[in-house]
Parts: C-alpha cells; sequence; structure tokens
C-alpha cells in the first residue's frame, strides 16, 4: 500500500516526468512576434499605404492564417495586455492586469513557456519597444499581482527566471540591477553591434532608452535624436536571434511591436501605421533567419486590438487611408494570426489565445516537411 504522503510524491514526479517530456518536445526555436494592440485593419491600412493594396504585409504571406480571440477570464471585460500575454504565455485565463498569477483563484504562479522551455536547457529572450517591465513581456518572466508592481517583476527577471536576453526601455529599471545580476549591458546601437561582432555573452540586457522608444515616424524625420542611438525593433530582433542562436538547444523569443498600441490609444493613424510596418520589419528579420530550418516556429499575433479601427478607403500607395475609430480603449475583436515552421497548420483557422503555449509544446523539435521554398519565394519578393 502506498501511504497519502508517498502518493502525493508520486504524483508530483509523475507531473514533471510529463511536463518535461512535453517541454523536450517542442520545437528547437520557438520566435513568438507580438504586434501589442494590432487588429485585423491595421494590417488593411498598413498594407493600403504600402503597397497600395490589401494582403502586402510579409506576415500575410505565411502560409497559415487565422484568428484568435483575446477574453480575460471574465468574458464580459476588455482584455488588457497583462492578461492576454499571460494567456499566451501560460494557456490560462486571467483577470486583467495580472501578471502570470492564478487570479481569479489561488494567486499561485502560473507556469509560463518561457520558463518550460529554459528548464530544458533552451536559452531565452524578450524584445519589446516598450519598458522591459511592461506587462506583454512581463506575462513570460515574472508573476505579479497587478501589473505595474514593477520592483517584483525586475526581482523575477534578474534573481528567477533570468532569460538570455531582455532589449528594450529602462522604464523603471533598477539602477544596476542587470549588471548585479549578471548580465553584460549594451544601451546603443553601436555597442549592441560591436557586441555582435565579438564573442557573445550568455545574458545581456538592453535598456536602449528611458522609457518607450520613439515613434517610427520620429526617427523618418529626424524628430527625436534618440534614433541616433537607439535601434529600430528590427535591429533589436537581428541581434537577439544572433545571440539566442548560440545555444546548442535552441532557444524562445518574443518580440512586441509595442507602439502600435500607444499609436492607437491616441487614434493616430500615421503612427499606427509606420510602427505596424516596423513590426512587418521584424517578422521579415525572423524569416530570413529562419529559412532553410526545419526545426523552427515562427508565430505572429496580437495581444489585443486598440482602438475599434476601421480601413475605410485608400487613398492611393503612399497616402494614409481613410479610416474611422471607435474608441480610444482597447476592444474585444479577434486580433489576426499567422504561422510559418513546424507544425504550423496546428496555428491554422480560429482559435483563442490560451491555447497557443500547450499547442506550441505538443509539437516535435524539427520536421523535415517544412515548407522551405515557400518562405524563400516569399522573400525574395521582398
Amino acid at each position: 500500500m502506498i501511504d497519502g504522503k508517498k502518493r502525493r510524491w508520486l504524483a508530483v514526479a509523475v507531473l514533471f516526468w510529463v511536463l518535461a517530456g512535453v517541454a523536450e518536445a517542442a520545437p528547437k526555436h520557438v520566435i513568438l512576434l507580438i504586434g501589442d494592440g494590432m487588429g485585423f485593419e491595421h494590417l488593411k491600412a498598413a498594407s493600403l499605404f504600402a503597397y497600395g493594396r490589401e494582403g502586402g504585409l510579409v506576415m500575410q504571406q505565411l502560409p497559415v492564417s487565422g484568428e484568435c480571440t483575446t477574453d480575460p477570464a471574465q468574458a464580459a471585460r476588455v482584455p488588457d495586455s497583462a492578461c492576454t500575454a499571460t494567456s499566451l504565455a501560460t494557456g490560462e485565463k486571467v483577470t486583467p492586469g495580472v501578471i502570470s498569477v492564478r487570479l481569479p483563484g489561488d494567486g499561485e504562479d502560473l507556469p509560463t513557456i518561457l520558463e518550460k522551455l529554459a528548464k530544458e536547457g533552451r536559452r531565452t529572450g524578450l524584445v519589446t519597444t516598450a519598458g522591459m517591465g511592461d506587462a506583454t513581456p512581463a506575462a513570460f518572466a515574472a508573476h505579479t499581482k497587478y501589473r505595474k508592481l514593477y520592483d517584483e517583476v525586475y526581482d523575477d527577471y534578474f534573481q528567477r527566471t533570468r532569460p538570455n536576453l531582455i532589449f528594450g526601455g529602462a522604464w523603471r529599471l533598477p539602477e544596476g540591477a542587470p549588471q548585479r545580476a549578471g548580465y553584460t549591458v549594451v544601451t546603443s546601437r553601436a555597442e549592441l553591434e560591436a557586441l555582435l561582432a565579438g564573442e557573445k555573452p550568455e545574458h545581456v540586457c538592453g535598456p536602449f532608452c528611458p522609457a518607450n522608444f520613439p515613434f517610427e515616424w520620429e526617427y523618418a524625420n529626424r524628430i527625436d535624436h534618440r534614433y541616433d542611438r537607439v535601434p529600430h525593433l528590427s535591429e533589436m530582433a537581428r541581434a537577439a536571434l544572433a545571440i539566442l542562436s548560440q545555444g546548442e538547444k535552441g532557444f524562445f523569443l518574443m518580440v512586441e511591436g509595442a507602439r502600435i498600441d500607444h499609436a492607437s490609444h491616441a487614434n493616430h493613424i500615421r503612427n499606427a501605421v509606420l510602427e505596424t510596418l516596423e513590426f512587418d520589419n521584424a517578422v521579415e528579420e525572423v524569416l530570413r533567419w529562419a529559412a532553410g530550418r526545419d526545426d523552427t516556429l515562427v508565430l505572429v499575433t496580437a495581444d489585443h486590438e486598440c482602438g475599434g479601427l476601421t480601413a475605410v478607403e485608400s487613398r492611393g500607395l503612399g497616402e494614409m487611408p481613410e479610416v474611422t475609430w471607435a474608441t480610444g480603449g482597447h476592444t474585444k475583436a479577434p486580433v489576426p494570426f499567422f504561422a510559418w515552421g513546424v507544425g504550423a497548420d496546428r496555428f491554422a483557422g480560429k482559435l483563442d489565445n490560451a491555447d497557443v503555449p500547450g499547442r506550441i509544446l505538443e509539437l516535435p523539435e524539427s520536421d523535415p516537411n517544412v515548407d522551405q521554398a515557400g518562405v524563400t519565394e516569399l522573400l525574395s519578393a521582398y
């Protein structure tokens, strides 16, 4: 007979073995790109401006596409980045404002896909154009009952989870925290390029500006002098791939285009469009790195829609389309979902954000049937 205490320990051991086995089955490299606040109409507006037609973005050429629902635990409530990123990271529904803890519920930490893959020896990375401790990256590597408890977020980053790479703004970052935790720190595009030219450290932190990154419009017109030294999202994504791919067992990387959301809160179509296009540039960088590989899964989605945007009519190539906005806040509209690589067909059609991490962990590490010709042909057109 097995007594109650031994039975509990046996159950824990079995659960550990199951979780470990599942995590080992994930693709060797998993790259999740999140356009914060990016809905279907953001893609339409950006494509009309940049290509003079609908459906012209790189992400829209991926072989698998669908839509993703974003409801929080209380389905009647409007989602925020904390609850939606938590669902993408953990597969669980939580209350808006909550970062990867079980609320409603017992308040216990919810294991994230980043943490599960890190335990299997994968390198991990977070890239954002918001503050490094903002809700979307935090949901993958921290646990707190409220998204603005930044001290708790950064303590989790540097003392518990320890992602190999963290790029973003330095908003509320405790002075010296990355250095004390043994991270190599880079603070400009030039420093990042120098780092890439030499031996790449295991842990890198890039607080490239004090808070949110400047908008792409400000860079294009040299309005904000920081863009002489602050990298674009696509540049950070390219650098992250170079650094994380040094690990023999693969990696998990989350890349967030955060300022799509900020532009949409302001109902500012020019900034929303240009931020969406730079996010698409980051998708292109990821695909160029992944082309020719049969061990990589690339997923592109949004955490939620912002602004209730409708692209009404094209005004021609290079002109901002006529649009309407329904709100200055988030909406409950489904968001786009695109996939390429190992097991990409598992993400076709309609899904919920809480479905995503579980489906990733059910996939094989590699698949010789990945459509390499398709992605190579796609990239040759850009």
